[in-house]
Parts: structure tokens; C-alpha cells; sequence
């Protein structure tokens, strides 16, 4: 009789590397929709005003960016602790804290862009979110609506079981 091995619960490398990546994949494309389709508003609006404006790569950049830290704030367990009971309350309380966040994380990665450009610190903090506090605002609330489908589709997944809802919206009825 053989001793038995433990078993790892979440596979071998090449499978946790694999669901890692695809996760990854996965947010950055819900990320890079979102702002893509906000830039895309963002660009019809200024071209009714006659100014040119295409930015989809600053899409793609801030989602790619953004989703690395989506899935770091997952594995570190943000938001997590101290869970409403209530599914609704835990996703609006995870989502705030996701949105936050990325807010910070997004002022850190343009101080850090505007030290390397040679820019002063007060001059970038200026400039982020638009430059106003209507603005700000604005963009911040945007990065919460954001946050809440992905929170909820998480967390309901979760309160299912592993790959249930995902089954649910893609099998034929």
C-alpha cells in the first residue's frame, strides 16, 4: 500500500499559472471595455467641440495595469474581512474598497509617471482626475460602477460554487 500524497487544492503550477493568467485576461478585458467605451464618450464629446482626441491605448495600458491590481487585492484578501451577512451589502462594501483602491494605486502610478517626465508633485496632483474636484469625483464614482458587475459576478460565483454561474450564463437552457 502506498502512502498517500497530499494533494495541492489548487493543482499543479501549470494549472494555477493558467487560471492566474486567464483570470488576468479576463479583467483586463472588462477593464479595457469600460475605459475604452469611456474614452470613446469621452472623444465624441470633444470631437462635437471640434478637438481630436483618441486615447484607446491609454485603455489598454491603465486596464492592464488595473488588473494586476485587482488580482493582487483579491490575493491579498481586500475587502474580505468583516463581511456583511447580506450579498448585496458585501459586494457594494468589497467594491467600495476595490475602487479606492485603484484611485490610490492610479494617483501613486501617475506621480510616479509625472517624477520620470521631470514634472513637479503639486503639478500632477493638479491634474488628476481631470483637474477639478467635480471632476475627480466624477472619475471616481466611474471606477465604483466599475467595480460593482465584477464584485457581484465574483461574489455571487462564489456563494454558488466554483464555476456554477459562469455554467449558467454560457450553457444552453
Amino acid at each position: 500500500m502506498e502512502p498517500m500524497q497530499a494533494q495541492d487544492p489548487h493543482g499543479t503550477l501549470a494549472q494555477t499559472a493558467w487560471r492566474e493568467f486567464t483570470e488576468l485576461a479576463g479583467i483586463c478585458a472588462y477593464l479595457y471595455v469600460c475605459f475604452g467605451a469611456l474614452i470613446f464618450y469621452k472623444a465624441s464629446i470633444l470631437h462635437s467641440q471640434g478637438v481630436e482626441f483618441v486615447a484607446y491605448g491609454l485603455a489598454l495600458g491603465k486596464a492592464l495595469i488595473l488588473g494586476k491590481f485587482v488580482l493582487v487585492a483579491h490575493a491579498l484578501g481586500i475587502g474580505d474581512r468583516n463581511k456583511p451577512r447580506r450579498l448585496a451589502l458585501a459586494i457594494l462594501f468589497k467594491s467600495l474598497a476595490f475602487a479606492l483602491l485603484l484611485i490610490a494605486l492610479s494617483v501613486v502610478e501617475e506621480v510616479i509617471v509625472g517624477f520620470f517626465k521631470g514634472r513637479q508633485l503639486q503639478e500632477v496632483l493638479r491634474e488628476i482626475g481631470g483637474g477639478t474636484l467635480p471632476q475627480l469625483l466624477a472619475t471616481s464614482f466611474l471606477i465604483l460602477l466599475i467595480m460593482i458587475p465584477y464584485i457581484a459576478f465574483r461574489e455571487i460565483s462564489a456563494a454558488l460554487g466554483e464555476g456554477k454561474l459562469l455554467k449558467l450564463l454560457t450553457e444552453r437552457r
